[in-house]
């Protein structure tokens, strides 16, 4: 099995960047996709970032995000980055982590995938943006 751990959140101004981290424990070694979610109040749950984790290294992102947020992992250490630049009120949110159970890449559709699919989630970390 698998827990993750985020970190990284906090409050910023508008344009300012942070840097998530997501520490994968317990089984690490096997090729996942390793996703961003974020979640603000009274909206639904949204993919931002997806990477295929010690596989293809494909890279996916949200139109709301391509080009501000960039997401990397660092195999050795077990950890899964989300960059934010150029942050924006409408980037507040709580931002989780999550794996695939037994996909080992990530596909086109990979934000609309199954709480099955998706497996395993991090408690979140809070991204407050204000203008």
């Amino acid at each position: 099995t698998l827990t993750l751990e985020e970190s990284g959140g906090g409050s910023v101004q508008a344009g300012a960047s942070l840097k998530l981290s997501c520490k994968i424990n317990g089984y690490t070694g096997s090729s996942r996709c390793m996703a961003w979610f974020r979640q603000a109040p009274g909206k639904e749950r949204e993919g931002v970032a997806a990477l295929g984790y010690r596989g293809t290294g494909n890279t996916y992102y949200s139109d709301s995000v391509k080009g501000r947020f960039t997401i990397s992992g660092d195999n050795a250490a077990n950890l899964v980055y989300l960059q934010l630049n150029s942050l924006k009120s409408e980037d507040t949110a709580m931002y989780y982590c999550a794996a695939s159970y037994s996909s080992s890449r990530c596909d086109f559709d990979w934000q609309t995938w199954s709480s099955e699919q998706y497996y395993y989630w991090g408690q979140g970390t809070q991204v407050t943006v204000s203008s």
